[in-house]
């Protein structure tokens, strides 16, 4: 299927692996100009060798920047003034018993994950809405609907993602701008890897045993009973990225595998 999304110009934070690599790849093999972004030259140099060894003659280029505070956004949108498409994929995550988050875990946690696609997202809007084109798309998690135990101030910053992309959403009534989130489950990323590899050592299993459990006991309701893979999550962004899914506005748009039991 032809996305359409030839000549336009895509960013996508924290995309030097993972799923923000997996959305990177994904829209510059449908033809946009991407750009990805990471907090190191030399991830974000390796990251660009192999989308271009991936996706021949595709227009990819790469912004250094870290995004968790103002400044490292304000250094983004000034290499990068301009884009058609916004994904706002930086996350990070850190399991911890709830009254073991130091107050100074919470800002870290909301200044990354949330306040990062809100400063974009009010740089990049404006222009947006002049052109009456543009995406944006909010990569949340099920954990903002369903939030985890193991690591609550991560799954505040993903209820905050879906409500600041449902209310911007709002302020487009009535143009061709779009904004959107996208909620993965548990996805074989490879921090997620590292981490149940980690885990599994610990408790003397191998990562498949680790992985049983965890669908066992840490996500029982999982439909799906594996985890998924990065490109699995970049097929929907791509999609919602794309002058298809224009009557796909202010949606909370699942890709968990069932782990969230409602209609």
């Amino acid at each position: 299927m032809d996305l359409q999304l030839k000549g336009r110009r895509a960013l996508v934070t924290g995309s030097t692996a993972g799923i923000g690599f997996a959305i990177a790849k994904a829209l510059a093999a449908e033809g946009a100009a991407v750009v990805i972004n990471g907090r190191a030259a030399d991830r974000v140099e390796a990251a660009l060798a192999q989308l271009r060894s991936a996706c021949p003659g595709a227009e990819v280029t790469g912004v250094t920047a870290d995004l968790a505070s103002a400044e490292g956004c304000a250094a983004l949108v000034a290499a990068c003034p301009d884009v058609d498409v916004l994904v706002n994929n930086l996350g990070i995550f850190d399991p911890k018993p709830f009254e073991d988050i130091p107050d100074a875990d919470w800002l870290r946690f909301f200044e990354t994950n949330v306040m990062s696609g809100v400063r974009l997202a009010r740089a990049y809007l404006g222009a947006m809405k002049r052109r009456n084109w543009g995406r944006i798309v909010f990569i949340s998690s099920e954990s903002g609907m369903c939030p985890p135990a193991e690591m609550v101030h991560y799954g505040m910053t993903k209820s905050a993602q879906i409500s600041v992309a449902r209310g911007l959403a709002e302020t487009c009534a009535g143009t061709g701008v779009t904004v959107n989130s996208v909620l993965p489950g548990p996805t074989l990323t490879q921090g997620a890897e590292d981490f149940f590899a980690t885990l599994a050592a610990e408790k003397g299993q191998t990562f498949d045993e680790a992985a049983r459990d965890f669908f066992a006991h840490g996500r029982p309701t999982s439909i799906l009973k594996r985890f998924i893979q990065p490109h699995e999550v970049a097929s929907m962004v791509a999609y919602v990225c794309s002058p298809l899914a224009a009557a796909t506005q202010g949606a909370a748009l699942r890709v968990e595998g069932g782990v969230v039991r409602s209609l």
